[in-house]
């Protein structure tokens, strides 16, 4: 119950949680017209909190004047949502051990408005946020107060029809953002620009990222600029629109969080993408699967099926192994190897 309404929210707890240990919490904020349930499924962080040991929860915005659920971002009467979901938060930790130091927030469209929403008026609770296919109003600009440096990573289609990549009706440009966050966190000016490699060539797009480092208390700003791309999900297991497909957006999101608390840096090595650290092939197959790996590092191997329950697991050090799947369908293979966690998508047929 916030400010006499009653407000729904999923939460997601890891098979793994232990409540000795304080964990990370990310807030999974849905789009305009959706709802908590097709967020969890459509940005699917649920095997990646399996092995990261992170609790996800995702919050229901209140229903619009023309009865849509949306998120109150762009400034005008409404709902507080920026009080509703730190509200939320201390809900959350009263009843789980939650590090308050590794708060995040990421969403859809809407929801990555709101994620900015929170950047701005809840920074001292958001240690970074990150955005897919949502940006910020234009006004945010001038009212906007974060209290310490905040990591961004932003994830936008070019393509995108619903949030122009260049901005338009009161939605900010996607460069302008990225410079706004750019100099409020102290980085580089210059960007480090890489290709993604375009491993499906058949899902209409291509993508690149832009790393500007050098902020204050370690503070990046992170894009994947997605070439063709729409107003979708990277990654996602439904292609609504033309959706890439050469990386997970929901995997590049954790281990952009992974490095951040309030005040600064995790003490956690990262991999400079989330897809490295193993290869499986062939991929798709109708036979068994083969996971290599770079060395004979001890590490955890967990399959999860397509409803999210873990259907294998096994601690290896070999290089090679094989992973018989008897039934057909869409997998997730993630590895855990000390602090670094990877994930890939596989399918059985």
């Amino acid at each position: 119950m916030f400010d006499g309404v009653y407000r729904n929210y999923r939460l997601y707890v890891p098979a793994v949680y232990n409540s000795n240990t304080p964990v990370p919490l990310i807030l999974n904020l849905h789009g305009y017209t959706s709802n908590a349930t097709e967020q969890q499924f459509y940005s699917y962080f649920d095997p990646i909190a399996d092995t990261a040991n992170f609790l996800l929860v995702m919050p229901q915005g209140t229903r619009d004047n023309q009865n849509q659920t949306f998120w109150n971002a762009f400034g005008g009467p409404g709902p507080n949502d920026v009080g509703f979901l730190s509200a939320l938060i201390d809900t959350i930790n009263a009843g789980y051990n939650v590090n308050l130091n590794r708060v995040y927030s990421t969403g859809m469209s809407n929801g990555g408005f709101m994620s900015y929403k929170l950047a701005c008026e809840l920074s001292n609770r958001i240690a970074a946020i990150a955005s897919v296919t949502g940006t910020m109003v234009t006004t945010q600009f001038n009212n906007c107060t974060p209290t310490h440096p905040v990591p961004v990573m932003e994830i936008h289609g070019t393509a995108d029809g619903t949030v122009p990549y260049n901005g338009g009706s009161g939605f900010a440009a996607i460069p302008n953002v990225l410079s706004y966050w750019v100099n409020n966190n102290n980085c580089n000016p210059v960007a480090d620009s890489s290709d993604v490699p375009n491993s499906n060539t058949t899902d209409g797009c291509t993508a690149k990222r832009y790393v500007w480092s050098g902020g204050d208390n370690g503070a990046t700003v992170e894009h994947y600029k997605v070439i063709g791309g729409g107003h979708t999900w990277p990654g996602a297991l439904f292609n609504i629109g033309v959706t890439n497909q050469d990386f997970n957006a929901s995997q590049e999101i954790w281990r952009f969080f992974n490095q951040y608390t309030l005040s600064g840096l995790t003490d956690i090595k990262q991999t400079a993408e989330a897809t490295a650290g193993f290869t499986i092939y062939p991929n798709p197959t109708n036979t068994d699967f083969t996971v290599t790996f770079a060395d004979n590092s001890k590490r955890t191997v967990t399959v999860v099926n397509a409803m999210g329950q873990v259907v294998q697991q096994l601690a290896t050090a070999d290089k090679q192994l094989l992973l018989p799947l008897s039934t057909t369908g869409l997998y997730f293979v993630t590895v855990q190897q000390g602090a670094n966690v990877w994930s890939k998508k596989v399918v059985k047929y």
